[in-house]
């Protein structure tokens, strides 16, 4: 079947999503011939005790108004209803069983090309989903097994250092940390007192 669009899938825990984020997500969807790009918001892993992290549908809540004014990013929740915990492999199975006509990209920063040959059926993840990989800093220069695959396209983005563990540790001491997320998702974290505890 024909394929009539190319989506990128974007992973991540999102707690919180910040302009770094949106950054990447965008250049991605204008430099490349992707037609949109989804923000998946991965659902908490019932089997890790993580207390920093927020509820499913509120990470899902701030995606949804960071992707507001951007017409080519979505959010998706596509993991909250598969069964945790979860590999990369079966949302790509279920998302192309039930989107035939789309194909499925993969969005992964230079780090994670670099642990790629331990993700579960890494092998049938290239054969049918290219992957976009995006520049990280990292002290790693050499090349990797997957450097010149084919199905890998490396994109020219601008270097993100902004992390969500950084943002979450100055809004618990105090400090003025707005310019790093959309104002939209500053309202609500501000509003509803997440991560000062």
């Amino acid at each position: 079947m024909l394929k009539s669009k190319k989506i990128g899938l974007y992973f991540g825990s999102f707690n919180p999503i910040h302009i770094g984020h949106l950054i990447i997500a965008n250049h991605l969807v204008e430099y490349s011939d992707l037609d949109e790009i989804w923000l998946v918001v991965t659902p908490h892993n019932p089997f890790k005790k993580k207390k920093t992290l927020l509820e499913d549908h509120h990470r899902l809540e701030l995606v949804n108004r960071a992707c507001e004014h951007y017409e080519k990013l979505n959010a998706s929740d596509i993991e909250f209803k598969l069964p945790q915990p979860n590999y990369t492999i079966n949302t790509l199975v279920h998302l192309s069983e039930k989107h035939p006509d789309i194909q499925f990209c993969l969005l992964m920063g230079e780090d994670n090309l670099n642990t790629f040959h331990k993700w579960k059926n890494f092998d049938v993840i290239l054969k049918h989903h290219p992957i976009y990989v995006y520049p990280r800093k990292t002290d790693n220069g050499h090349e990797n097994q997957f450097s010149n695959h084919p199905d890998i396209v490396h994109i020219e983005a601008p270097i993100m250092e902004i992390s969500s563990t950084h943002i979450r540790k100055g809004i618990k001491s105090g400090k003025n940390i707005r310019p790093l997320l959309p104002a939209e998702v500053w309202k609500y974290i501000d509003e509803m007192n997440f991560y000062k505890k």
